[in-house]
């Protein structure tokens, strides 16, 4: 499912909230599933970017699909047809604290305070994940795609047709800049609450690990809009992360749809906008969102279609969101890799003929970097 955001009238709104709501942790909504959001780029509270700003590396291509139409889309780095060379994108972590008031459920969730099992500190385990470290080897159906970021080994065989040939060519992220935590109040139970984990089988009362926070999406992404604002350092050139710990977005007020592990958006269409991504990391093991996979979902979605604009014409989206399909796989589509004495969880990600391009543009001509996709989208005969 993808987040199509409606109008903020709720923002003036006081809204009533039945002694029900405030025990929901005990039986969460009927409207609780595994999400993931974007943000449309053309909303009215984004501000595009000053003239002359530097600009996001990005490059165009197209395709013929099997209905006979052309695709045009815009994807992050060179033209790996043409390049041979990396193209290395500037990182900026933006940690979020949520506090959660004597109405919401009493709780903090700090991503800045919280240790992992391997003993290091969550966002250790962040900056130091595949992701951004490009130290491990990516063997997908015996061929060698390289030893490199997770990201980029999955552009590099979502292209493998030039790129087995320009070898140096790489989509890289910058090594993380963390800037000071913001934070976020929750004191309407309307709009976030304290509850227990919707994906797990504990409960928040026994063990604090058990517990998830949730805040309406639409709230979340004005509040990201005013902090993009005050980094001057931030410029469309680089890609801000908002990570927060053990939070869920959810959709709606009175009828909450729960649960957005993460989103991706800009501030203006292409080639001038900002692009951004929010995620969050879960520390339950198993559970939707668990550590990067959130993480690995969104910046994969950001890699293939960063202004959230590159139209595609499938059933089940109609944008090129490369991680959709797969997140109601076992797991939520995610895979095991180990590195450091610590088990991270990556989503795996669809190639471009997924969304009806030639198949042998692709690694092995499969339509995802893990060999689990069997069939283009819907709408693509």
């Amino acid at each position: 499912m993808k987040h199509r955001l409606a109008s903020l009238a709720l923002l003036a709104t006081s809204v009533a909230v039945s002694p029900a709501v405030l025990v929901a942790s005990a039986k969460p909504s009927p409207n609780v599933r595994p999400l993931f959001a974007t943000v449309p780029n053309n909303v009215s509270w984004h501000t595009a970017p000053a003239t002359g700003a530097p600009r996001l590396k990005q490059w165009n291509g197209s395709f013929t699909d099997h209905l006979g139409q052309t695709v045009n889309y815009t994807m992050v780095g060179a033209n790996p047809a043409i390049a041979n060379t990396a193209s290395t994108v500037p990182v900026y972590v933006i940690p979020v604290k949520f506090t959660y008031g004597k109405l919401t459920g009493k709780m903090q969730f700090d991503p800045l305070t919280v240790m992992q099992s391997n003993g290091r500190s969550l966002m250790s385990n962040f900056v130091n994940s595949p992701l951004f470290k490009s130290n491990v080897k990516f063997v997908q159906g015996g061929t060698n795609v390289g030893t490199t970021q997770y990201i980029d080994a999955f552009q590099r065989a979502n292209f493998w047709k030039y790129v087995h040939t320009n070898t140096d060519y790489h989509v890289l992220l910058g090594k993380p800049i963390i800037l000071p935590e913001q934070t976020i109040h929750v004191t309407n139970p309307a709009l976030g609450m304290v509850m227990d984990n919707p994906f797990g089988t504990g409960k928040c009362s026994d063990n604090r690990s058990n517990c998830v926070g949730t805040y309406e999406i639409d709230l979340f992404d004005r509040k990201v809009q005013a902090w993009l604002a005050n980094f001057s350092e931030i410029t469309p050139h680089a890609l801000p992360l908002f990570i927060s710990y053990n939070i869920y977005l959810t959709e709606g007020t009175s009828e909450q749809v729960c649960c957005i592990g993460g989103y991706h958006s800009a501030t203006a269409g292409h080639p001038t906008g900002q692009t951004y991504a929010y995620a969050t990391y879960v520390d339950l093991p198993g559970v939707f969102s668990q550590d990067v996979s959130a993480w690995s979902h969104e910046i994969g979605e950001w890699m293939d279609d960063p202004f959230t604009d590159n139209d595609v014409n499938c059933a089940d989206n109609t944008i090129m969101e490369d991680g959709d399909p797969l997140e109601n796989n076992p797991n939520s589509g995610a895979y095991p890799y180990t590195v450091n004495g610590f088990t991270y969880n990556l989503q795996s990600l669809v190639f471009i003929g997924y969304f009806g391009a030639p198949r042998d543009i692709s690694l092995h001509k499969w339509l995802s970097f893990q060999n689990d996709e069997s069939s283009t989208c819907p709408g693509q005969p």
